[in-house]
């Protein structure tokens, strides 16, 4: 049985259907006033949530995947604890307990990496170059510059930027091996400046107890030798905390910084280990979110939907359009689409989970307000001018424009990262770039007469706040 929420109090059920055939028609609020009745319906994989006529705030009514991390956070504690006071002895025992391998060394030996460079796919290996020469050039324009700014005659702030000293990049090993992330996470704090990047990714079994080759392999191509075969909160705790090794040789020194996605455990130790640490942000299951009218091409549409849902059962997929046609016709092809698919179960799962499903809206207006309040980490915009509606949009991790625009290229060689904010912290975070490694520092410098001629201002505002020293540190220069 499947439950939707209409509006609070008020349930929709689906019995007797099979999950990824279920279809509720929910219907908002109308114009502020009391909800039309609708029926649950089947018409093909997706969920299927009419707003057109509702002037409420859809926020609550949007699908979304729903993870409580904080239930992750008190059962994984123990985990994180062990590894601050035990190290390398608690690290193995989580890892022969969550991955089934037995570490011998946390650190991948450099020959290891070599190797895993050598034997790269000829076509993996000029993929991965190509994403990290576009990568570079993108993110080599975002590094910031020292800006100084004379206040007053004698008076400057300047303002520095500057990299934080070591960070540790998580690449997850997973349901997917994202050799891609590498790539996302390493580009932008190397060209932040960054002087020490130590990598973390799952040991395989398959591997020797290695991380996946195409992994190590990325390393080498972008000239990180500090490899470390550990995953999940164990992982993060390692970064976090330090460890110490099978011997001198195989320390990890804690970092200052921790990046990159993982699952709901790796969020969580994220969460326990942030104050300690900087972390780039709480990942959760990836979401996609296609503005489209009758002019998409339902085949793109439904073949888009289903990239993203490949990833994990949870992943979100939502269509906002304002035509039914539209909704109808991507319904026949992911019909068509889902069974030719790799991942049929796993994408069967997330397209009929209630984190999925297709937004009826009135108008494009309505359909923006929508994408707006869903926020979402990936955003297409498939429509007439698609351009001017993705201009106007104002939160989403990124916005891919037009037919020929999919998420996959993001993903992989748009030279854009695809490390972003989910679960609706696109309306207040950014993806990750090369800001995320830099630290503004405020440089004031004053001689005697600028000082001299604020005096009376610091003074007063000192005194207002029932703190006379701070002016009389102020006032004790000129006592002479």
């Amino acid at each position: 049985m499947v439950a939707f929420r209409a509006r609070p109090g008020a349930v929709i059920f689906a019995p007797g259907f099979g999950k990824s055939r279920i279809v509720a028609l929910l219907t908002a609020w109308n114009r502020g006033g009391s909800p039309r009745a609708s029926r649950p319906r089947l018409v093909g994989v997706l969920n299927r949530i009419d707003l057109r006529g509702s002037r409420r705030d859809p926020r609550g009514l949007l699908p979304r995947a729903q993870l409580d991390v904080s239930q992750a956070v008190e059962k994984i504690r123990p985990v994180v604890v062990a590894v601050r006071e035990h190290g390398f002895a608690a690290i193995r025992e989580a890892t022969e307990r969550f991955d089934g391998v037995r570490l011998e060394r946390l650190r991948v030996p450099a020959e290891a990496i070599a190797a895993a460079e050598s034997s790269l796919d000829p076509d993996i290996r000029a993929a991965l170059l190509v994403s990290i020469e576009r990568a570079r050039k993108v993110h080599a324009d975002q590094r910031r510059t020292d800006t100084t700014t004379q206040v007053v005659p004698g008076g400057t702030v300047t303002e520095r930027w500057v990299p934080v000293s070591r960070v540790g990049l998580y690449v997850p090993g997973g349901l997917a091996v994202l050799a891609s992330t590498v790539v996302m996470n390493v580009v932008p704090a190397q060209e932040a400046g960054v002087r020490s990047l130590v990598v973390a990714s799952p040991p395989q079994s398959s591997n020797g107890g290695l991380p996946d080759p195409t992994i190590l392999g990325a390393c080498a191509l972008l000239g990180v030798d500090e490899v470390y075969a550990v995953g999940g909160a164990q992982a993060i705790a390692m970064l976090g905390y330090g460890s110490d090794g099978a011997d001198e040789t195989d320390r990890c020194e804690p970092v200052d910084v921790i990046t990159g996605p993982g699952n709901i455990w790796v969020t969580a130790a994220k969460r326990l280990l942030q104050g300690t640490v900087g972390i780039d942000a709480e990942a959760g299951p990836t979401e996609i979110a296609i503005l489209a009218d009758d002019t998409a091409s339902p085949a793109h549409v439904a073949a888009d939907l289903i990239s993203q849902a490949e990833h994990d059962p949870l992943a979100a997929s939502v269509l906002v359009t304002d035509s039914p046609e539209l909704a109808d016709a991507v319904d026949a092809q992911l019909a068509a689409q889902v069974p030719a698919t790799k991942h049929e179960a796993r994408v069967r799962e997330a397209l009929g989970g209630t984190q999925s499903g297709v937004v009826l809206v009135d108008d494009l207006a309505q359909g923006l307000a929508v994408v707006d309040a869903y926020a979402a980490e990936h955003l297409e915009i498939q429509t007439r001018d698609a351009r001017e509606w993705a201009m106007r949009v104002r939160n989403a991790g990124a916005i891919f424009v037009g037919a020929y625009s999919p998420v996959s290229l993001g993903d992989y060689a748009a030279g854009s990262n695809h490390v972003l904010p989910t679960a609706g912290c696109a309306r207040h975070s950014s993806g990750l770039s090369v800001q995320s490694f830099l630290r503004g520092i405020h440089v004031v410098e004053y001689d005697e007469a600028a000082l001299r001629d604020v005096a009376p201002h610091v003074v007063a505002l000192a005194n207002a706040e029932d703190l006379p020293a701070h002016g009389q540190a102020v006032t004790a220069r000129f006592a002479s």
